[in-house]
């Protein structure tokens, strides 16, 4: 699992993915449906049609609400998560050593030193929320321009 990934995760949670997203054991296999006339042991031709549906009525995750309450939760720590990315790791228990940042910034396409510079480290806050913002996140734009 990525840097990223582990971001993601701690944001949008381990949720319920709702009806139609959920996994299930393919038609035919043992403890799965049975076999409906005409289809081929291991198939779900409906699963398909159902995940398109389901993702398209996914509601977004308010990331800035998530990450206000995670800090709440925490006492408010005197953290600038929104626009800090070793202050936002450090919000959601992730390693914010240079390494991982390193290794964000080769997972995010980032081009430039990865030196731990400020300027890395600006741009690594915003490429986050902006992959955020593609994966389903409402992100507010003074966190993403």
């Amino acid at each position: 699992m990525g840097i990223f990934d582990k971001i993601k995760g701690a944001i949008f949670g381990h949720k319920d993915p709702g009806p139609g997203n959920r996994p299930t054991i393919p038609a035919g296999m043992a403890g799965g449906p049975p076999l409906q006339p005409g289809q081929q042991p291991g198939s779900q031709p409906q699963f398909q049609q159902q995940g398109q549906q389901g993702q398209q009525g996914q509601q977004q995750v308010d990331v800035e609400q998530v990450l206000g309450q995670m800090a709440q939760q925490k006492g408010n720590p005197d953290l600038n998560y929104r626009s800090s990315i070793v202050d936002l790791m450090k919000l959601l228990g992730i390693d914010s050593s240079l390494d991982n940042r390193k290794e964000l910034a080769r997972e995010l396409g980032y081009t430039g030193a990865t030196d731990g510079s400020a300027e890395m480290n600006i741009w690594l806050h915003k490429a986050v929320m902006r992959q955020l913002a593609a994966n389903g996140g409402k992100v507010p734009a003074s966190m993403t321009d």
